[in-house]
């Protein structure tokens, strides 16, 4: 099958898109994965509007990426905070991955805003493309796609 032989509804890309590929959904994941959790410092460290933040925070708690846990600060009332379930936790590369493009591409002339180092030896991390064979880091060039168990045949009218 031909990739233009195959329909597209059911591809991942798609799928993953429509949940997190918005601005403000994906800069909420950006926070959380920063340490971010309760709504007024999303709200007031992202710009974005309550009806908006109340929506994205709603459809990623109903995706099983966040989680909403109370908490309480002296003299309060309960108010909720967003943590990263451990599916939140793995869209962390797809973060990484598009500040790295961001860096090379789009940053300030002064240089990238943002380091990010591995704790353990305070190196720079990178998102990289690997091999499950022989570990070998690869470019687009290097990979082709072809249909998996799940690809469809585009029927065409």
């Amino acid at each position: 099958m031909d990739w233009l032989e195959m329909d597209m509804e059911n591809c991942s890309v798609q799928r993953t898109l429509d949940l997190v590929g918005e601005k403000w959904t994906l800069l909420i994941l950006r926070e959380a994965l920063n340490g971010v959790h309760r709504f007024a410092d999303f709200h007031e460290h992202l710009g974005a509007s309550e009806p908006i933040l109340a929506d994205r925070l709603k459809k990623l708690v109903s995706a099983g990426i966040l989680q909403v846990r109370p908490y309480q600060d002296d003299g309060q009332r309960t108010r909720h905070e967003y943590r990263l379930t451990e599916k939140g936790l793995e869209l962390y590369p797809a973060i990484v991955s598009l500040m790295q493009w961001g860096d090379k591409y789009l940053a300030d002339p002064e240089g990238a805003s943002v380091s990010i180092e591995h704790k353990a030896c305070g190196h720079a991390v990178r998102v990289v493309v690997q091999c499950t064979h022989d570990g070998d880091i690869i470019a687009a060039r290097d990979a082709r796609s072809f249909p998996g168990p799940g690809a469809r045949k585009l029927i065409s009218d």
